[in-house]
């Protein structure tokens, strides 16, 4: 599988001329959408609204169909290898088409950020980077004799008063398109719930940007917390939107404090991924991203508001700033990204995360791996430490999923999982860890529940001629294997799209 490198250039320069709905944006009438000067993307975005059911469904909502991983015949191809991913932004946007009452369009859903999005509780590592589980057994929504193998890696835990001291650049869109309480006003509430999870000795500073980029807040002790919070609060719209700026102004200010090795350093965008004024190609915004990434300073990227949002440019940003992405479409939301999870995960434990599974021809007749279809790495690449992987946090737990076809007379081993990563701990030395693979006996909890929940997604994702039968199998499901508050909330969400359907 292949790695799609080329993609990212043509999405983030539809991305960087698309145009903001709001008027305060526009010198034009209010009704003009977002251009692209690519044609396959504009198909992309047209497809996008076609696909919504109601009139009061989000316009100019930017997506990108990844498509979807095919059975693989292990004669033709044995290695399966792609780059870990933390993401979970195409979970929470879904999840407010839903609750907003439309039906997601289909090129939203990435299955890998729908089970990425929920902690199935694996055991960390003892004395290791990383902890490899495995489960595996018959799957319960596939044909007849398929084999669902859950695949559940988790990184080491740093306690908070262990955790470097952090050095975070806000970068917060302040443009016409952002004037909305779900927007800008949602992202003051959000980093006001991180600065009241920091520590003292931590730093923040502040980059807005509309028309232009302007620093609102030098790098300032948390211990200064009022000013920081009423530097927050008093951020004001103002202007167009000059993406490109703001990133630039903002990792300038982040490379200052880039000799301070006993700190983290990250940048955290906050946006609705739009903008219409500024760099249009790509390629100088791309090469500085990944110049900046290359010193050790990592991009987040947090999503705001539905209408006129991009998230083409929010995930490809995240990807390349070796960083990950997530939509927060309520305050809910903003409480456990940034006030349960964000802190924890801060301190970056590895680069260039790669998974290759080996699945023995002798054994097994075909795979397919469920999401990652934009994470894909050649198999020859897996240990090629030019080719990007995934970083990884503190305590972040990544899980893969796939289905097998095994052969009549297999036996109990189906092959291995080898995970190769750059050890930030040693040097940014590689270091490799496997676990075999094979049969569980019955399935767990934690993997019966996310299975329903991959399911769901593959039904959003190509839901035409989907029975109602298919989706109370998965309501089922999910509810008996749920084990907390938030995976009990995923039935409610079932239940909300039956009823759209």
């Amino acid at each position: 599988m292949r790695r799609r490198m080329s993609l990212g250039f043509v999405l983030l320069l539809a991305a960087l001329v698309a145009g903001c709905s709001s008027s305060s944006d526009n010198d034009s009438s209010g009704d003009s959408a977002p251009q692209s000067v690519s044609g396959a993307d504009s198909k992309a975005a047209e497809a996008s609204r076609a696909t919504a059911p109601l009139s009061s469904a989000p316009n100019d909502m930017f997506f990108q169909d990844y498509g979807t991983n095919p059975y693989v015949s292990t004669a033709d191809d044995r290695l399966s290898t792609f780059a870990m991913d933390v993401d979970t932004g195409s979970y929470t946007l879904a999840r407010s088409y839903i609750e907003d009452g439309n039906v997601p369009p289909q090129e939203a859903i990435r299955l890998e950020e729908f089970i990425n999005y929920f902690d199935l509780n694996d055991a960390p590592p003892k004395d290791d980077t990383f902890a490899i589980h495995v489960d595996a057994g018959p799957s319960p929504f596939g044909e007849a004799g398929t084999q669902l193998v859950r695949i559940g890696i988790k990184g080491k835990e740093i306690e908070s008063e262990e955790r470097k001291r952090a050095n975070l650049t806000f970068v917060i869109d302040v443009s016409g398109s952002m004037d909305q309480d779900n927007r800008i006003g949602l992202v003051k509430r959000s980093l006001a719930l991180l600065v009241n999870q920091l520590k003292p000795n931590d730093k923040i500073g502040i980059v807005v940007y509309g028309s232009t980029a302007r620093t609102v807040l030098e790098p300032t002790s948390v211990e200064e917390e009022d000013t920081i919070l009423s530097a927050i609060d008093n951020l004001q719209i103002e202007g167009s939107t000059n993406a490109e700026a703001g990133l630039l102004l903002g990792y300038k200010m982040a490379s200052k404090l880039n000799d301070d090795e006993a700190a983290i350093n990250r940048v955290i965008l906050c946006s609705d991924g739009v903008a219409n004024i500024g760099e249009t190609g790509p390629d100088g915004i791309l090469r500085t991203i990944e110049d900046y990434a290359g010193r050790n300073l990592y991009l987040s990227t947090f999503g705001f508001g539905m209408d006129n949002y991009n998230d083409v440019l929010m995930e490809q940003l995240a990807d390349k700033g070796n960083g990950a992405y997530a939509y927060i479409g309520d305050i809910d939301e903003a409480k456990k990204v940034f006030q349960e999870q964000l802190t924890g995960t801060l301190q970056t434990i590895a680069k260039d995360a790669k998974i290759q599974v080996d699945f023995d021809p002798a054994q097994v007749k075909g795979y397919r791996l469920l999401g990652y279809e934009n994470r894909a790495v050649a198999d020859e690449d897996f240990r090629n430490n030019k080719v990007d992987g995934g970083e990884i946090g503190a305590g972040h737990s990544v899980t893969a999923l796939y289905e097998l076809q095994l052969k009549d007379d297999a036996s109990k081993s189906w092959g291995k999982v080898t995970i190769r990563y750059k050890d930030v701990d040693n040097n940014n030395r590689s270091r490799e860890s496997n676990a075999s693979i094979g049969p569980s006996g019955e399935l767990s909890d934690a993997t019966l529940f996310i299975a329903a929940v991959a399911e769901f997604a593959k039904i959003m994702k190509d839901s035409e001629g989907v029975g109602e039968s298919r989706l109370q199998n998965v309501l089922a499901m999910a509810e008996k294997h749920a084990a907390s508050e938030r995976q009990e909330e995923f039935g409610d969400l079932v239940k909300a799209f039956m009823e759209l359907r």
